[in-house]
C-alpha cells in the first residue's frame, strides 16, 4: 500500500496493493495501521457511509465544525468518481486551493481527508457508489455546506458533465460569504486539535 501527502495538509492518497488471479481481485482496501503512521494517531471509525450517483451528481462542499469535526476516508465500489479535498482552513497557507484524485474500480485508490477540510466529489458514470468511513457520527448541527460551483474554488469538472446538484448544495453559501460570517474552520484550530489527537494516540 502506498500512502501519498496531497497539495493540502491534511490529505491523503491510498493506493492499494491489488493480487488478481483467475477468480477475481483481492486487495486490503484500508490499513489503520499504515494510515496511522503517516496522519500521526490511528483513526477512529465511528460511521460508515454508501452513497450511488447518476452521471453527473456533485456532492458537497461539505465539512463539519472542529472540534470534532469529520475525518473521512472514501474511496468508489463502483463506477468512478473525482474526489475533491478544499481546504477552507481560515489562514491556512493553501487556503481555497483545492487537489483531486480520481478514485475507480481499476487502481481501488482512497482519499483520506483530515477534520476541517471540505469535501466534494463529482460521478463520472452512472450508479457510481462511493463508501466513506467517518471519524464521528453525522451532527446535522455541526454539519455544513459551500457550493461546489462557486468561482473563487474554482473546481475543475471535466468536460462533457452537467453538474447535477441537490438543492442543499445549489443552495450553498460561497465560501467567501462563510468566511466573512466566522462560518469557517481556522487552521490554528484544526492544526491543534491534529497534535492533540496525535499526542493522545497508541499509534
Amino acid at each position: 500500500m502506498q500512502i501519498r501527502p496531497l497539495s493540502i495538509h491534511g490529505a491523503w492518497e491510498i493506493t492499494p496493493r491489488q493480487f488478481p488471479d483467475d477468480r477475481g481481485v483481492f486487495l486490503e482496501s484500508f490499513r489503520g495501521d499504515l494510515l496511522a503512521r503517516e496522519i500521526g494517531h490511528r483513526m477512529d471509525v465511528v460511521q460508515s457511509n454508501v452513497s450511488v450517483s447518476a452521471k453527473g451528481t456533485v456532492r458537497g462542499v461539505h465539512f463539519a465544525e472542529v472540534p470534532d469535526g469529520q475525518a473521512k476516508y472514501v474511496t468508489a465500489l463502483r463506477g468512478s468518481l473525482i474526489d475533491y479535498v478544499v481546504d477552507i482552513r481560515v489562514g491556512s497557507p493553501t487556503f481555497g486551493q483545492w487537489d483531486s484524485v480520481l478514485l475507480n474500480t481499476k487502481d481501488r485508490r482512497a482519499v483520506y481527508l483530515a477534520e476541517g477540510l471540505g469535501h466534494a466529489f463529482v460521478a463520472l458514470e452512472d450508479e457510481t457508489t462511493a463508501y466513506y468511513l467517518c471519524s464521528s457520527a453525522y451532527n446535522p448541527g455541526r454539519e455544513h455546506g459551500i457550493n461546489p460551483l462557486d468561482p473563487a474554488i474554482g473546481l475543475a469538472l471535466p468536460e462533457g458533465i452537467e453538474p447535477l446538484l441537490s438543492p442543499k448544495d445549489a443552495a450553498a453559501p460561497t465560501l467567501s460569504d462563510l468566511s466573512l460570517t466566522g462560518g469557517l474552520p481556522t487552521y490554528q484550530t484544526c492544526v491543534s486539535f491534529y497534535a492533540e489527537r496525535a499526542a493522545g494516540s497508541g499509534a
